[in-house]
């Protein structure tokens, strides 16, 4: 076995800084969206990507790349939300095999609601917390770790 290529200190200052950030950020987003709205992250995410495409709905396989999941975790998740009338499941009328979720009336109106609060928390947690040259950097970090994970995986 080769001897691993440590992680020196900065390098371990931007990993654990990013994990832990990762987590307290979106959870402290996911308790006040739960608060305010009766919504999880998860289904806000879901309603927003959803909400975004001109007709309100995508196949599966659409909305699983765009969440970064498997379409088996979307799955799971749309029947969850089909139960709260968020979302319903549709065919792809040209393709029996395959399916797409809309957004339902009630599901937008949740969604409308809920994009105040969603905002507000956003900024209170991360938006405000940095000045613009951070957020500049930050995007540009993450534009470039998105966009080398994305090439990875269509390599795969």
């Amino acid at each position: 076995m080769t001897d691993p290529h440590w992680l020196d200190d900065v390098e371990i200052r931007a990993w654990t800084g990013f994990v832990r950030t990762r987590d307290i950020v979106a959870a402290a987003v996911g308790r006040d969206s739960t608060r305010e709205s009766n919504l999880t992250y998860v289904e806000y995410s879901v309603l927003a990507f959803l909400a975004e495409v001109p007709d309100h709905r995508l196949t599966f396989a659409d909305l699983a790349a765009k969440l970064e999941w498997s379409q088996s975790r979307l799955s799971h998740q749309i029947t969850r939300m089909e139960k709260r009338g968020l979302v319903a499941r549709e065919p792809i009328p040209d393709d029996a095999r395959r399916t797409a979720a809309r957004l339902t009336g009630r599901g937008a109106e949740v969604l409308t609601r809920a994009a105040p609060a969603h905002a507000l928390s956003v900024r209170r947690h991360m938006i405000d917390v940095l000045d613009r040259g951070q957020l500049n950097a930050l995007a540009d970090i993450y534009d470039t770790l998105l966009d080398h994970h994305r090439r990875q995986s269509a390599d795969n």
